[in-house]
């Protein structure tokens, strides 16, 4: 029962949706309509002067009730829309009762388009039937067979056009619904694209300001204590080394975040030149977006680092390895005469090994470190 008393869509009723061309042949078909029933009364030569002054006037007062109609059924107001409809009824019989048979027979037409277009159907279907059966006794001059087609003719066409209406709302629905969705869309990648330079200003600034501070901090209770100045410039100038590594990363990771930052092969192999490592490079070679394409050179910067600490002196080789789906980076060092703790939770930074597991996974990736035979295995993997 509720696609019988159920309105047409807001979007179905409303002309705003409309294409102008559309609007445009909307208003000629009504203006038409409107010609031919003026044209009806005026060529009538039987009317006083007094019934065609009243026909003319009931004819704009029908005009005045049809946008009345429109409005009333885009509100979804049953009553004042049903009631409407009935008086343009009524007055299509009191042109009739005068002799004014067109205009008649327009508005019984009018009403049941109008009516089976605009109404529920629990209402539409009565009030058409009662303009199609007026038209029928009143209109059957061409013959039984002819009446009876245009009547089933306009039955069917107030219930296309309906049908229409419905069919472009349902379309207007979709319409807001996927820009409510890609405003949306558009909302999530801000945020996430926020989520992501909070993170590279984490990763960088707040590793390089924190060292900065341990050895500035250790500097000053070294000159509190007297201690000699070789040892305290020893600390200035790892505070300053400290300061242009923390510059240099600053720099990659706001050319990262303009799309300039040089390839990952590039990076790895100035990486490899300043330590004496050896960088194997393997598959198809192509662009890494910047996610991945950060998350290699951050893995293969703090498993360096961790050398540095935990392993000094020890043979380091990197194999960066293009795969269909993905790209994996191997990490390798081969053990020194210090014992090697390279471990996830080994490194003292802001960003350590921790922090890349988690931006790998936040990519849908895997980092894994362990013992690897006389050393210590960083293995990263990212889609690419």
């Amino acid at each position: 029962m509720s696609g019988w008393t159920s309105w047409p869509s807001k979007e179905a009723l409303s002309r705003e949706n409309r294409s102008s061309a559309r609007r445009a042949f909307g208003r000629g078909v009504r203006l038409l309509f409107a010609a031919a029933a003026l044209w009806g009364i005026l060529a009538r030569t039987d009317l006083n002067g007094w019934l065609t002054a009243a026909s003319v006037l009931g004819l704009a007062v029908a005009a005045v009730v049809v946008w009345a109609f429109f409005r009333f059924t885009l509100a979804h107001r049953a009553a004042p829309s049903v009631a409407l409809i009935a008086l343009m009824l009524g007055a299509a019989f009191g042109l009739h009762a005068v002799g004014a048979d067109v205009p008649a027979t327009l508005l019984w037409c009018g009403c049941a388009v109008l009516g089976m277009e605009r109404l529920p159907l629990a209402a539409a279907a009565p009030l058409t039937g009662t303009a199609l059966a007026a038209y029928a006794l009143v209109g059957d001059s061409g013959g039984w067979l002819v009446t009876s087609l245009t009547v089933a003719g306009l039955g069917l066409i107030g219930y296309v056009v309906r049908l229409d209406a419905e069919a472009r709302g349902n379309t207007q629905r979709l319409l807001v619904q996927e820009r409510a969705a890609r405003a949306a869309e558009a909302e999530s990648a801000a945020l996430a694209e926020r989520a992501r330079i909070a993170r590279e200003i984490h990763d960088v600034l707040a590793h390089s300001l924190s060292a900065q501070t341990v050895h500035l901090e250790a500097t000053r209770l070294l000159i509190e204590r007297g201690v000699e100045r070789d040892v305290v410039l020893g600390r200035v100038i790892a505070a300053r080394q400290m300061a242009r590594e923390g510059l240099a990363e600053t720099r990659q990771a706001l050319s990262a975040l303009r799309g300039e930052m040089a390839s990952v092969e590039d990076f790895l192999r100035e990486l490899v030149a300043s330590e004496g490592a050896d960088l194997e490079v393997e598959g198809e070679a192509r662009y890494l977006p910047a996610e991945a394409g950060l998350a290699v050179r951050r893995v293969a910067q703090e498993a360096m680092t961790n050398v540095r600490k935990h392993a000094p002196g020890a043979k380091v080789a990197l194999r960066l390895e293009y795969r269909s789906e993905e790209v994996e980076l191997e990490f390798r060092d081969f053990g020194s005469r210090t014992p090697v703790d390279n471990s996830l939770r080994a490194s003292g930074s802001g960003y350590g090994l921790l922090g890349m597991r988690e931006r790998a996974e936040l990519l849908g990736g895997a980092l894994d470190a362990g013992p690897a035979e006389e050393g210590f295995v960083v293995r990263l993997r990212v889609p690419a």
